[in-house]
């Protein structure tokens, strides 16, 4: 059997949705890109959750690389990575661009 991998690119873009994948991730990134950056407590102010769960959530977008974190003792202050946001926004939307089957008899 011959195996099979993914693109760089599938991982890659799989990463980046995986690491959207929740709302709070979602409200973080948002709000980090309406501001330059913002410290944690900050974050943490705007969101209905606990401390350690904002921070799982930042430890998963800084994985996924769609943001950054920068340590200014005693706070961290937080930004979006914007080569890779750059990139995010190219493979969404090249993927999500890509023309459908219109083949009679297929999905409706």
């Amino acid at each position: 059997m011959i195996k099979k991998k993914y693109t760089e690119e599938q991982e890659k873009l799989a990463r980046f949705a995986k690491a959207m994948g929740h709302p709070a991730r979602i409200a973080i990134l948002q709000l980090l890109a309406s501001q330059e950056c913002c410290f944690f407590g900050d974050i943490h102010e705007e969101l209905p959750i606990a401390k350690a769960t904002v921070s799982q959530h930042l430890k998963e977008l800084k994985e996924a690389g769609l943001i950054q974190g920068e340590i200014e003792t005693p706070k961290v202050k937080y930004c979006i990575n914007k080569e890779n946001w750059e990139t995010a926004k190219k493979m969404f939307a090249d993927f999500l661009g890509q023309p459908i089957c219109k083949k009679e008899g297929c999905c409706k």
